[in-house]
C-alpha cells in the first residue's frame, strides 16, 4: 500500500525526488568541502 503510493502518485514521485535531490546535493557538498580543506590545508603548509 505505501509503496504502490509512493511510486504511483504523483506527491510520491515528487518525494523520490526530493529525497534523492537532497542526497545527492549532501554527497555534492561533501566533496566540496573536502576538497576546499584539503587546498586550505596545502597553501597552510606553504605560508
Amino acid at each position: 500500500m505505501a509503496l504502490q503510493e509512493l511510486f504511483g502518485t504523483t506527491i510520491g514521485q515528487l518525494s523520490l525526488f526530493t529525497i534523492g535531490f537532497v542526497v545527492v546535493m549532501a554527497l555534492f557538498f561533501m566533496w566540496f568541502f573536502s576538497k576546499k580543506m584539503d587546498e586550505d590545508a596545502r597553501n597552510a603548509k606553504k605560508d
